[in-house]
């Protein structure tokens, strides 16, 4: 065997795991905005968790990108051999101090012993979305272990009623409602058979520069200059952490901010920085 043919095989077998092994974003359900285009009798309701989402394909738990989550053995082990779709949640209110103990190459274990994975799905199960509500109940019971939980579902009868809870969850601290269709089989993608009530809008911008900061945030980040989808720019200044002033989202990131309607001109109003997309 030659010298170059031997550096070329060795060269692939150096570079295949990378391609073996790439994590690719699972394909999940994503909502639509309510807007009152439904009628609210045929959905299912629950809170809307300010969580970190998270898929188990009966093996492996993963981040909506598809990076492998380094949770403890234990909360694997845990965790029964179905497909689940949830969320990791610490409580209203936690999602920094969530996001900073899920997130960590190697698993805090203190930290995940305040974590419960609340399922809110069935990947690919059959049946409609009453069904699988009480297929999830069904699992969860039978895994018995206190960090997997089910999300609470319940009905309303028209908007006034809906209108009630979700007044009522955001007063205590929640983030909205989300709004599942009843009947629905399993499905991905963008749909309007799940629907999120916030008191708030979100949407997406990319980070094209930045503006710096003035009095106590001088020498760090004062602003996210950003780029909507339709190509419109805004400068995006509230909403970070000292730390996330001090280590601004790099050019080219695309991040969730949330925001109240739009002025004339078509952009956010009282836009305000949430996250780094996928976390």
């Amino acid at each position: 065997m030659s010298r170059l043919l031997r550096a070329l095989l060795l060269g692939l077998a150096l570079v295949q795991p990378l391609y073996t092994f790439a994590a690719e974003p699972p394909a999940i359900l994503l909502g639509q905005t309510y807007r009152g285009q439904v009628d609210v009798s045929h959905y299912l309701i629950s809170e809307k968790l300010d969580g970190v989402r998270a898929i188990w394909n009966g093996t492996t738990l993963r981040f909506r990108s598809g990076k492998e989550i380094q949770a403890p053995r234990w909360f694997l082990d845990g965790l029964p051999k179905e497909s689940l779709d949830g969320e990791l949640w610490m409580g209203r209110g936690s999602f920094e101090r969530l996001s900073g103990a899920v997130r960590r190459d190697s698993p805090d274990d203190a930290g995940w012993r305040q974590v419960r994975y609340m399922i809110f799905e069935l990947p690919g199960a059959a049946g409609s979305f009453r069904e699988r509500a009480e297929a999830i109940r069904q699992i969860i019971r039978q895994a018995s272990v206190p960090w997997l939980r089910e999300i609470e579902q319940f009905s309303v009868v028209d908007r006034s009623a809906l209108q009630t809870h979700f007044s009522k969850v955001v007063k205590a601290g929640g983030e909205g409602l989300i709004l599942h269709h009843a009947d629905a089989e399993y499905q991905t993608g963008r749909s309007d058979v799940l629907l999120k009530m916030k008191p708030w809008d979100d949407a997406e911008a990319e980070v094209v520069g930045y503006k710096p900061g003035k009095g106590k945030y001088v020498g760090a980040l004062g602003a996210l200059r950003v780029r909507m989808p339709d190509g419109k720019e805004f400068y995006l200044g509230s909403g970070f952490t000292d730390e996330q002033r001090r280590n601004p989202p790099e050019i080219g990131t695309v991040v969730t901010y949330g925001h109240r309607e739009f002025t004339a001109n078509g952009l956010p109003r009282f836009a305000t920085f949430l996250r780094v997309r996928g976390e």
